[in-house]
């Protein structure tokens, strides 16, 4: 075996620019494998610390459409036109008094034109209670949250994101400074934090108490959204059984299927985020799996071409004694050979393109930290081998069964 691993970097070395050739489509499958493989382990970390910011033991209620039919799962349900006012604050006032329940709050949405003197930009508010301040974990910049006093009262103060500061006030400070949104004036009373994550987080968005925006800029009485604290969140399947159970009395349905709300765990939700990024890396994986393909038929062609050439040689060796098993090893190392040098080359430089993608991620702004996974490297080597012995085999074979006098006879 030693000898053949010689061999083949003899032979390798003697046509370097064929052997570069031909390992080039390894390796960009390779390296293509490993950029996927690590960039999807990096955004999963990024999507993980973005979720923890809402608070690690929380549960999310959401309003939706009834299902027509007890068939079909709510989310095949294609619905327009149709909004689901019966999710009122006396449902989260029940939940609260559930005994895994800490805190919560509701969340209602809107879009207006908010100017500062000459600036104007439109922009996304939410209504949210004061006690979202006591769950979430995003941080002030610079003032002060709106206090439960100001939620009940209905006052027009504002907490507004960084973008948002930035588009509107630029260079002046926007605490104490008059925002309209809409036909409203609103104090600014505090700016958040730039956000590391990659949906912006609280960037573009302006944030007033729930009753102001319910009463004074939507006209309703109904929330959108409601996010649950939990004490133990390995009670959280249970405490979401609990909250199903307060909402469907709260809204006399008695049929499960016929709910007009959702109630989603963390773990449910990191569910859905890792089916769309398994069928992403799966989609991914299988278009560099062509790339293997492609290399790996340029691998068979080379050997073939290979074995051309050096079948007077093979003739002599078998004239002198060498086994067929002799001929298939030295030249099924020699592809194995190729195609390793291909796969360790191609990691080198999938993990290099990982670094200047998270380099670049960084750059802009986002919390995402370099990841390459030992798993990731194992694949790597491993599809390499498979390929060198795939694609390896046939030419090796058809040179150990080459008869000696006639290989001999080959000029």
């Amino acid at each position: 075996m030693l000898n053949a691993i010689q061999q083949a970097f003899k032979a390798l070395l003697a046509n370097k620019g064929r052997t570069f050739l031909t390992t080039l489509g390894i390796m960009i499958g390779i390296a293509t494998v490993i950029l996927v493989l690590s960039a999807g382990a990096g955004f999963r970390e990024l999507i993980n610390k973005e979720i923890d910011t809402f608070g690690t033991n929380t549960l999310y209620i959401q309003t939706k459409v009834p299902s027509n039919n007890k068939n079909n799962s709510p989310r095949d349900e294609v619905s327009s036109g149709i909004t689901i006012t019966s999710f009122k604050q006396r449902d989260l006032d029940d939940i609260k008094k559930l005994p895994n329940v800490v805190n919560n709050y509701g969340i209602v949405l809107g879009q207006a034109a908010a100017s500062y003197r000459n600036n104007h930009k439109t922009a996304v508010y939410v209504g949210a209670s004061a006690t979202m301040f006591e769950i979430d974990k995003n941080k002030l910049q610079a003032g002060r949250f709106f206090t439960a006093a100001e939620d009940a009262g209905g006052a027009q103060v504002a907490v507004i994101g960084y973008k948002i500061a930035s588009s509107l006030f630029q260079q002046d400070d926007p605490v104490g400074k008059i925002l309209r949104i809409g036909s409203l004036n609103f104090q600014v009373i505090g700016v958040y934090e730039p956000s590391s994550g990659i949906s912006g987080g609280n960037d573009d968005y302006i944030y007033m108490p729930l009753a102001t925006a319910q009463k004074k800029m939507l006209g309703i009485n109904y929330l959108l959204q409601g996010v649950i604290q939990v004490q133990d969140n390995n009670l959280s399947a249970v405490t979401s059984e609990e909250i199903k159970n307060v909402m469907r009395r709260n809204h006399n349905i008695t049929n499960p299927d016929k709910d007009d709300f959702e109630v989603m765990t963390q773990e449910q939700l990191m569910d859905i985020i890792n089916t769309i990024f398994d069928s992403i890396t799966i989609l991914l994986i299988a278009i560099a799996a062509i790339s293997l393909i492609v290399g790996g038929v340029g691998i068979m062609n080379i050997m073939y071409v290979v074995v051309t050439e050096r079948t007077a040689e093979i003739g002599l060796r078998k004239a002198l004694g060498a086994k067929n098993s002799n001929i298939l090893q030295e030249f099924l190392v020699e592809a194995v050979v190729v195609t390793l040098i291909g796969g360790v080359i191609g990691i080198l430089f999938g993990a290099f393109l990982t670094w200047v993608l998270t380099s670049v991620a960084v750059a802009n702004g986002l919390n995402w930290t370099f990841v390459l996974p030992l798993y990731a490297i194992g694949i790597g080597f491993g599809v390499s081998a498979i390929i060198g012995i795939s694609f390896g085999v046939l030419p090796a074979v058809n040179a150990s069964k080459m008869d000696p006098i006639e290989a001999l006879r080959h000029e």
